[in-house]
Formats: structure tokens, sequence, C-alpha cells
């Protein structure tokens, strides 16, 4: 008895997600690849979207001819699928796309994101000053375009994949793995000093509605049975916080002191094996719902916020 509750409880059994389908938008690079590597290093299938096609492909070719080191295991797989989630009716194709290949899916992370360019913080209080920093060189679109992805195309796309979702719960998995839609907020989604995402007030209130949208999402879908948690990361490097990135897309840490915002306990920023590991313990967690995890290393615990 003792032995079958202690492998039960072993990492190995816990995190082994074969048979897992999962779904991550913006998953070709930055914290979507991560995301996506983890789950497929651990035996799940991936459906990673983006805007390209061929970038996609590159991706899936790199990672799935990756030997292993247990041939009797082997890798899980990642296939590309273009699509834009700013679009309702690209979620509706990109739902019945996958519909078409899988019977159902276990998690969605509404993962893509964007972020305008930074703004230039005033050197003087004055609200001459303020108003040319902040108002003049900002655009309708700038707004309209970073809250049309990153807070209402995962509207769109958690609605379209509901009946996919739903139809996990009669998977043979059902039991170990339960539905869920995971949402890429960001820690600057409860942030005081802007100075957190470059002063990019687009970016900083669009991240404020995709983590309440996290919560009242999963309040409303408590009578399906598909929970709705989030992600919150601070600082990591990727082409959005415009590190470079090699072949495999996976960036190297900037030095500490790099950043114009202190990120008190790992000042080179997180990585992989940090959002990696916490995106599979939402995926093999069934007791949290309606949450978003903060991983920023310590930053909003130096800078002011409302989390």
């Amino acid at each position: 008895m003792a032995d079958a509750i202690l492998s039960r409880l072993s990492a190995a059994n816990l995190f082994d997600l074969r048979g897992v389908v999962a779904v991550v938008t913006g998953g070709s690079s930055g914290i979507g690849l991560m995301i996506s590597t983890t789950l497929m290093a651990n035996g799940a299938t991936v459906y990673i979207v983006g805007l390209e096609q061929k970038e996609l492909d590159g991706v899936a070719k790199i990672y799935n001819e990756a030997p292993h080191q247990d041939p009797r295991w082997g890798w899980g797989r990642i296939y590309g699928i273009q699509g834009d989630v700013s679009q309702k009716s690209e979620a509706t194709r990109l739902a019945q796309e996958i519909g078409k290949r899988e019977k159902h899916v276990t998690v969605l992370f509404n993962n893509a994101g964007i972020i305008t360019p930074p703004f230039v913080k005033p050197q003087v209080a004055t609200a001459d000053a303020f108003l040319k920093a902040y108002f003049d060189p900002a655009t309708p679109e700038q707004f309209t375009d970073t809250f049309t992805v990153n807070s209402v195309g995962p509207y769109w796309l958690t609605f379209s994949f509901l009946p996919l979702l739903e139809k996990w719960k009669s998977s043979k998995l059902a039991q170990k793995f339960v539905p869920q839609v995971v949402m890429t907020s960001s820690m600057n989604g409860w942030t005081k000093d802007p100075a957190t995402c470059g002063n990019s007030f687009p970016y900083l209130y669009s991240k404020s509605a995709i983590g309440h949208a996290t919560a009242s999402l999963a309040h409303e879908l408590l009578p399906l049975g598909i929970r709705v948690n989030g992600i919150a990361p601070g600082l990591f490097p990727s082409r959005m916080s415009n590190t470079e990135v090699d072949e495999f897309g996976q960036t190297v840490p900037r030095p500490a002191g790099f950043f114009d915002f202190e990120i008190p306990t790992v000042p080179t920023g997180g990585t992989n094996r940090d959002v990696g590991s916490l995106a599979l313990m939402l995926v093999t967690n069934w007791y949290i719902n309606g949450e978003t995890v903060l991983i920023d290393g310590g930053t909003l615990l130096k800078h002011p916020s409302s989390y």
C-alpha cells in the first residue's frame, strides 16, 4: 500500500503528461516556448499558435527531432498552426482545425501578447513634460492593438475551445488531469510602478484586464468543471524584452543591473526552468482555480503593487 502511494506521488508519475493535449498561443518564442518545450519534454502533444507558419514549423522540427535519453518513453510532439489570436473568426477556425486532429484538449494556454515601445519617463516634474512623455507619442492604435491581442483574444480563444476542453472529461486520463485554461498575465497587471514595463501604459492596462478576466471566467465556468488560472511573469529574457534569441529560441540572461528596475532575488530574470515548472504544476494540480500565480523574482516585493 505504502509503495503504491509513494509511486503515485513521485515526480515521474505526477508529471507524466503522455496523452495530454495542450494548445499554447505565442508558443514559438519567449515564455510560450518555455511552456511548450516543458510540456513536450514530459510527453504532451503541444499545438503552438503564431503568426508565421515558417517559424512555427522551424521550432517544431528542431524539438521533434531531438534524441531522447530513454527511447522507451520519448518526447511528446510539437505541431505549429498559424493563426491570429486577436480575431474572433480565427479563434473559431483554430478550434475547428485542432478538433480535426484531436478528440479533446486538456489545457489551453492563452499566452500570446504584444507590447508597445517604451515611453520615456519625463525628466522634470511639470505637466508639460508629462504631456510630452506620455500623451503626445501615444496613439489610439497602440491601445487598441495591445488590448485586442492581450485581453480580447484570450476571451475568443477560451470560449471557442470550450467544447474540446469539455470533451477531455470523457478521456481515459480525466481522472489524472482536469481541463483548464491558463492565462499569461504579468506582474504589470498589479504593479504601481510603470517602470517595470518600460512605462508602456497600454501593456500595463491590458495585463490588468486579463488578470481580472482570469478570476471572472473561472467563476463563470464553474458549472462546466473547467478551471481558469493564470501566471503573472516578471522579467524573463525574451524577444519582448529585446534579448537576442538563438536558433533554439533560447535567450541568454542579461547581466544584473541591466534593467531600470530592481529584481531582488534573480537580477538576470527568470528562465525556462522557472516558468516550465510552474506550467507543470498548474496542469497537474486539481485544487487551484481562479488564481494568478506571481513569478517575478520578488520584483513586486520591492516595487509598490496591489498584488
